[in-house]
C-alpha cells in the first residue's frame, strides 16, 4: 500500500531553511520513502508527542517528524530539523510547541 506524503507548511519552511542543498535533497528522499511502510520506519515517540513517529533523516542530526493516518492512506510530515538535546531549538521541544499552539494537526 502506498501512503500520500502531506507536509505541513511549517515542516516546509523548515526543509526550506536548511541552507546545505544537498542534506535538503537527502531529507527529501527520506520523506518520499515514507510512502511504503512508514509504520515500520522511525520510532514512536512518547509523552506530548506520543501519536508521533521520528526518523533519521541525514545522519545522526537531523529528524524528520511525522503522523500516521491509517484510514486516509496518508503520512503528515509536522516538523523537519535537527536534534539538539537540551537546546530550544532542539527538534522535538519545538514539534511540541507547534502541537500545543495548533499550528499543526
Amino acid at each position: 500500500m502506498t501512503y500520500q506524503i502531506i507536509i505541513q507548511p511549517t515542516a516546509l519552511k523548515m526543509l526550506k531553511a536548511i541552507p546545505d542543498r544537498r542534506i535538503r535533497q537527502k531529507l527529501s528522499e527520506r520523506i518520499d520513502g515514507l510512502a511504503h511502510d512508514p509504520d515500520k520506519q522511525g520510532k514512536a515517540l512518547t509523552d506530548d508527542l506520543a501519536s508521533y513517529r521520528s526518523l533519521r533523516g541525514v545522519g545522526q542530526r537531523y529528524r524528520i517528524i511525522y503522523t500516521i493516518d491509517k484510514n486516509r492512506v496518508i503520512v503528515f510530515v509536522v516538523a523537519i530539523g535537527l536534534r539538539k538535546e537540551g537546546s530550544k531549538k532542539d527538534i522535538y521541544t519545538l514539534a511540541k510547541k507547534l502541537i500545543e499552539l495548533k499550528l499543526v494537526q
